[in-house]
């Protein structure tokens, strides 16, 4: 009895040993190389899976996933002869499980030499300012470079990032300088725009001024010029419309003999104001240049007189 618990319980050992290494289970986007034998049997995807004991085994494990890997940190020289550090990340995803199991020993190791070989030779051809400028012309070409050896992996090279180039010390030094001195550039340049500027407008400004004060006093002098002769105008016709009262009055009865007492009177009058203002009196040598002065007057006003009556007959 007790040998027949023994046998089976052996037995029953044997058979869950068997079936631990013939169950496989593959997980979710991954695929598992069968060998039968030590020869290529077939590819299992996800799902459960039985293989035959001592016959088929698990040669290989392979992710379908995107996988990313570190690309280690490298000098490369660019053409100007200037050693840089760059380091960068690779992304990649496995299309043939077959072609990455037996095409190449280690496709991520292939892969990151490759991304390193090919970045030295792309920086190798460009100068070091557009090393910071072209980076994503740089990434480009390193993908087409691995991708392009990749297909014969069973691999499909995604992208490639750059993460940091890095300059020695003494060019970053004299990168720094020439950036300073283009700020240091800049600012004198926008500083003496705005002080042009400031030029401009202040000339603008006093050109504006010197115009409206001209167009002042312009119009200054046109006002005086109307007043004046819109005083002499008036003057005139004051001048005009006393010489026409006076001559009519003249026509009166009694004109003449009042414009012979007016004319004597103001006569009088001036030498009268004359003995007031000055220390020394003028007297006519003789008084008849009275009666001589207002009959001169006269005659002026009769000839006056004859012309107001011609202009009203005609």
């Amino acid at each position: 009895m007790n040998e027949s618990l023994i046998v089976a319980g052996v037995l029953a050992a044997i058979i869950i040993v068997l079936f631990l290494k013939t169950a496989v289970v593959v997980p979710q986007r991954s695929e598992y190389i069968i060998e039968r034998l030590g020869k290529f049997n077939k590819t299992l995807g996800a799902g459960f899976h039985l293989l035959i004991p001592f016959l088929d085994t698990v040669a290989y494990k392979r992710s379908l996933k995107e996988e990313v890997m570190d690309i280690p940190s490298q000098d490369c020289i660019t053409t100007d002869n200037v050693s840089v550090s760059v380091d960068g990340v690779l992304y990649l995803q496995v299309i043939d499980s077959k072609l990455s199991a037996y095409g190449i020993d280690n496709y991520r190791l292939a892969a990151s030499q490759l991304a390193q070989t090919s970045l030295r030779s792309v920086i190798g051809k460009i100068e070091l300012d557009r090393t910071f400028e072209e980076r994503e012309s740089l990434n480009q070409r390193v993908v087409a470079a691995i991708d392009e050896a990749a297909q014969n992996w069973g691999v499909k090279v995604l992208r490639y990032e750059i993460k940091d180039i890095t300059p020695p010390q003494s060019v970053m030094d004299a990168m720094e300088k020439q950036m300073r001195a283009e700020r240091e550039k800049r600012a004198a340049i926008a500083t003496s725009e705005g002080d042009r500027q400031s030029r401009i407008n202040r000339a603008e400004g006093l050109k504006k001024e010197a115009i409206e004060v001209s167009e002042g006093e312009k119009q200054k002098r046109i006002n005086e010029a109307e007043g004046q002769a819109k005083e002499i105008e008036l003057v005139a016709t004051a001048t005009a419309e006393g010489i026409r009262k006076i001559a009519e009055s003249l026509n009166l009865a009694g004109g003449e003999t009042a414009a012979n007492l007016r004319v004597a009177e103001q006569y009088i009058a001036q030498f009268g104001k004359l003995a007031k203002e000055n220390n020394t009196m003028i007297i006519p040598s003789n008084l008849s240049d009275i009666s001589t002065m207002v009959a001169t007057a006269m005659t002026v006003l009769d000839q006056t007189k004859k012309t107001a009556l011609t202009n009203k007959q005609s």
